[in-house]
C-alpha cells in the first residue's frame, strides 16, 4: 500500500508572471469517477511559459462551455479556470495510486504518459488542457476524472507505457509528438463540406471558374455573395450581402475575395472561422501595399492562406500541399534551431530518408548551436542529409529556402520569411504567436510564388500513439533532447531558462527529488558524478534516471 500525504509541494501559477512554489497543496483524495497520479517526471515547454504570461487570457484556461456536464467539473477540484491559481505541465508521465469506487478502466500501479489536449472540451477561445485549466504535472500529485479524460469516442487520453524505459523518455513523447504533427497534419484540401462560404467580387467574377472549381473541390451549405456584379447559379443557396459591416464575424468556413484592395482583404480576416480558408483571386491585379495579417491564427486556428495571380480560383487550390512534410530537394532552414523545440525539428528532418535535403540549423546563440551539432551532425552524415549550423548574427544567409520552420514566436520574423523564401516554399510557423497579433506581408510575393503558411498547435492521441510506439521499440531515443534536470523547487528558474533561451535541450523536472536544484548535464560531473557516470556520450539514460531518484527520490 502507497501512504499518500496530506500536503504536498507544487509549483502554481496565480497571475500574469506570477509564479510560486506552494510547499503545502492539498492532495486530493480520489470521487467515486476519478483517479488520483503521481506526477514521475514532466518536462518544461515554452508552453508553460506563455500560460504564465497570459494567464486568464490564455484560450485553454477559459471555462469550459461545451462537451460535459458541469456538474462533473464543480466537483473536480483540479478544474481551475480562468482567475483560479492553476498548476502547468502537460508534458507529463504518472503512476496512479488510488482510484475512486467506481474506476473500472484504472489500476494502483499503472504508470501512464498524459495527453494534454481535451479538444472535445470547448473553450471560447480554444479547447481544456492538462495543466492549463485543469492542473498539470509540476507537483507531487494529480488528480484527473475518468469523464475528463476520455473522449466522446471512448479514447483516453492516458497512455499506458511498459516498464524499462526512463521516465524523461516517456515525458518527452508529448513535445515529440507535437513535432510530428507540424509535419504530418493533414490539410484541408477542399471546400469545407456543408460549410459557410463567402464570396467578395470587387472584380467581374468568372461565374464559370468559379462553378468550375466548386465541382472540383466541393460546394458548402450556403453561399454569401457580397459585390456589385450578380451571383450566378452555383447549386447552392446564395445570399446576397449589402455590405461588409453586415458580414458575421468569424462566420465562414470558406472565403473567396475577387479582388485587390488592401483594406478588403484586411477586413476579411475577421470573418474567417477556425480552420478557415481565404482564397485571393488577384486576376492579373497587385495589392498597393503589405497585407496586415492575424498570423497568430494560423498556429492556433489553423486558419490558411491561399491565392492566385489569375482569375481562376481553382489555381489557389491546387497548391496546397497535403500534409508540411519536408520534401526531396528541399532547403529548409530551422529558425531558433537551438532552442528544445528547435533541437528536435533539427533531429526529427536530419534523420528522415529523403534525398538532395538541405538543412539549415540558425540560432543566435554559439554554445547552443555547438551542442545541437554535437547531435545532429553525425545524424545527419549517417543518413546523407547536408547540415549546416549557422548564427544569423555573423553570417549572412544568401539562400532563398524552400522550407522556413520558425522556432521563435515573433510576427516579424514570420513576415520576413514570406522574403526569404522561393516558388512554392512551406513556411511552418511552429511557435506559438498571439492569435490578435496581427503583422504586414508581401501577400503579392506569397501569392506570386505560390508560398504556404502552417502551423498546428499540440498533437493528437494518434501523434502520440505513433511516437511512443517508436520509444518502446528502440527507434527514436526522445532523450536526446534533455539538456538538464530539476526539482520542483527549482521549477521556475527552469522556466525563466525556457524564457532566456538560456539552456539547449529540454529540462526535466522530477518532482520527487527534492534537495536537487537544477543542474545541467554539461555540469553534471562536477556537481553529480555518480549520475554523470550513468551517462552515455553525454545523453540522458535511464541508468542516469534511477541513480538520480536513488539519490534525491523517495526512500524506501
Amino acid at each position: 500500500m502507497i501512504a499518500i500525504p496530506d500536503i504536498q509541494q507544487a509549483v502554481q501559477l496565480v497571475g500574469p508572471d506570477k509564479i510560486k512554489t506552494n510547499n503545502n497543496k492539498q492532495v486530493y483524495r480520489p470521487g467515486p469517477y476519478q483517479i488520483l497520479c503521481r506526477v514521475e517526471a514532466v518536462g518544461l515547454c515554452f508552453s508553460d511559459l506563455k500560460l504564465l504570461k497570459q494567464f486568464s487570457s490564455h484560450g485553454r484556461k477559459g471555462m469550459i462551455v461545451s462537451g460535459i456536464d458541469q456538474d462533473i467539473l464543480r466537483n473536480l477540484p483540479s478544474y481551475v479556470p480562468n482567475e483560479q491559481p492553476t498548476v502547468p505541465g502537460h508534458e507529463a508521465v504518472v503512476t496512479i495510486v488510488a482510484v475512486g469506487e467506481r474506476v473500472t478502466a484504472y489500476k494502483s500501479g499503472e504508470k501512464y504518459l498524459v495527453q494534454a489536449d481535451y479538444r472535445w472540451l470547448k473553450t471560447e477561445a480554444s479547447n481544456a488542457a492538462f495543466g492549463y485549466n485543469f492542473e498539470g504535472g509540476l507537483q507531487q500529485y494529480v488528480l484527473m476524472d475518468v469523464r475528463v479524460i476520455t473522449s466522446p469516442e471512448g479514447e483516453s487520453t492516458l497512455l499506458p507505457v511498459p516498464e524499462g524505459l526512463s521516465n524523461s523518455s516517456i515525458a518527452l513523447v508529448e513535445p515529440w509528438a507535437c513535432v510530428e504533427d507540424a509535419y504530418m497534419s493533414k490539410e484541408r484540401l477542399s471546400i469545407k463540406k456543408n460549410g459557410r462560404m463567402l464570396i467578395v467580387a470587387d472584380t467581374e467574377p468568372d461565374l464559370l471558374s468559379l462553378n468550375n472549381m466548386l465541382s472540383q473541390y466541393g460546394r458548402p451549405a450556403e453561399i454569401s455573395w457580397l459585390s456589385a456584379y450578380p451571383a450566378g447559379d452555383f447549386g447552392v443557396p446564395v445570399t446576397k450581402i449589402a455590405s461588409m459591416e453586415a458580414l458575421q464575424e468569424n462566420g465562414f468556413d470558406d472565403i473567396i475575395y475577387l479582388g485587390t484592395d488592401a483594406n478588403t482583404a484586411e477586413a476579411l480576416f475577421s470573418k474567417l472561422d477556425a480552420k478557415g480558408l481565404i482564397n485571393f483571386v488577384q486576376a492579373g491585379g497587385a495589392f498597393d501595399r503589405e497585407i496586415s495579417i492575424p498570423v497568430g491564427r494560423i498556429h492556433y486556428g489553423g486558419i490558411r492562406i491561399t491565392g492566385t495571380f489569375s482569375a481562376d480560383p481553382a489555381e489557389s487550390m491546387k497548391r496546397i500541399p497535403e500534409t508540411g512534410e519536408v520534401r526531396s530537394g528541399d532547403t529548409m532552414n530551422v529558425i531558433g534551431a537551438g532552442g528544445p523545440m528547435g533541437m528536435m525539428h533539427v533531429i526529427r528532418n536530419v534523420s528522415l530518408d529523403i534525398s538532395n535535403l538541405v538543412v539549415f540549423a540558425c540560432d543566435m546563440d554559439d554554445e547552443r548551436l555547438a551542442a545541437l551539432s554535437k547531435v545532429a551532425g553525425p545524424m545527419a552524415e549517417r543518413n546523407g542529409v547536408t547540415y549546416k549550423a549557422c548564427n544569423p548574427g555573423r553570417e549572412k544567409l544568401e539562400e532563398l529556402f524552400s522550407y522556413i520552420a520558425l522556432m521563435v514566436p515573433s510576427a516579424k520574423m514570420a513576415a520576413a520569411a514570406v522574403k526569404q523564401v522561393g516558388n512554392d516554399a512551406l513556411i511552418n510557423l511552429f511557435a506559438g504567436i498571439p492569435a490578435t497579433e496581427y503583422i504586414p506581408i508581401d501577400l503579392n510575393r506569397y501569392i506570386k510564388q505560390r508560398i504556404y503558411f502552417i502551423g498546428t498547435s499540440g498533437s493528437t492521441v494518434d501523434d502520440m500513439k505513433s511516437v511512443l510506439e517508436k520509444v518502446i521499440a528502440g527507434r527514436l531515443a526522445t532523450d536526446v533532447s534533455v539538456a538538464a534536470v530539476s526539482d520542483l523547487a527549482s521549477a521556475e528558474q527552469g522556466m525563466r531558462a525556457v524564457e532566456n533561451r538560456s539552456i539547449a535541450g529540454k529540462i526535466l523536472v522530477y518532482p520527487e527529488c527534492k534537495g536537487l536544484g537544477l543542474v545541467e548535464l554539461k555540469d553534471m560531473p562536477a556537481k553529480l558524478p555518480q549520475v554523470a557516470a550513468l551517462l552515455k556520450d553525454d545523453v540522458w539514460t535511464r541508468e542516469a534516471e534511477l541513480k538520480l531518484v536513488e539519490l534525491f527520490g523517495r526512500q524506501a
